[in-house]
Formats: C-alpha cells, structure tokens, sequence
C-alpha cells in the first residue's frame, strides 16, 4: 500500500512539473513585457512532438519507490541486495514515466513574413488551429516567439 501511495504521490508532482507551450498560455513572467509584432501567412502546418522533460524528479521518485518495494523481498543480505537491484530498477522506470508524463504533442507552423522570410516555430495546440494560408501573428519576446491570429 505505502508503494502505490508513494508511486501515486510520484505521479502528481510529475504532472505539476509540466508547463504549457501553447501560443495562448503565458507565464507570469512574461505578463506586461514589450514583445515585437510580426506578420505573416501559414506555408504548413505538422504535427510533432515536444520530448517531455528529463530532470532528477522521476529517477529520484522511481529509486525511491524502487528501493522501497525491493526492500520487502527476502531477508538480511537478499533483502539489501534485492532494495538496491529495486531502487535502480525504479530510477530507471520513473526516468521514464517522467519523459513520458510530460511529453505533448506540438505543431510545427512554417511561416512566410511579410518581408519574404520564413521561419518555423514550434508550440502546443489543436492542427485545426492553423491551416496553410492564414494571416497569423508572431509575437517575439526574450528569444522565444508564437505564433497566434
């Protein structure tokens, strides 16, 4: 019982670590912050992948719990033996469910600016959203830019 508490404790702070990359969602940080304007039209639209994130959480998290369940598998020696064969087992796992927990699905939006330059930008959303042909804007702030209507 303490294992899936602490794998379902695991999960819920995974989840929190996720943050939005959409065009509409904006980070208190980048409230009230002068962004450079630019138009353009849609030459395509794909969809991709953004790989979820891969920090110590997960493999700290995933040991832990591996640890722990290993622990309670046979005694003295075997017990110790069987608690570390577990904790790497488990940082191997929650490395993963980490990556997987956090990873979202994206679009790559190619755009043609006005001035004839093209760039590609990648965010979360719905592949509705965009279509080839739309008259989008490109909102550039601190090295990062969306794109929106």
């Amino acid at each position: 019982m303490k294992t899936l508490s602490l794998l379902l404790i695991t999960v819920a702070l995974l989840a929190g670590c996720a943050s939005s990359k959409s065009g509409d969602v904006y980070s208190r940080d980048q409230a009230r912050r002068e962004q450079t304007v630019r138009m353009g039209l849609v030459e395509s639209v794909r969809e991709v992948l953004v790989e979820g994130t891969k920090s110590p959480v997960g493999t700290m998290a995933g040991a832990a719990v591996g640890g722990i369940a290993g622990s309670t598998l046979g005694h003295g020696k075997g017990s110790a033996l069987t608690a570390v064969i577990g904790a790497v087992a488990g940082g191997l796992a929650g490395a993963a469910i980490e990556e997987g927990v956090t990873r979202r699905q994206a679009l790559e939006i190619t755009v043609r600016l006005d001035n004839g330059q093209f760039l590609a930008i990648v965010q979360e959303g719905d592949a509705a959203e965009f279509r080839a042909g739309d008259r989008v804007r490109l909102l550039s702030t601190g090295g990062e830019t969306r794109v929106t209507r």
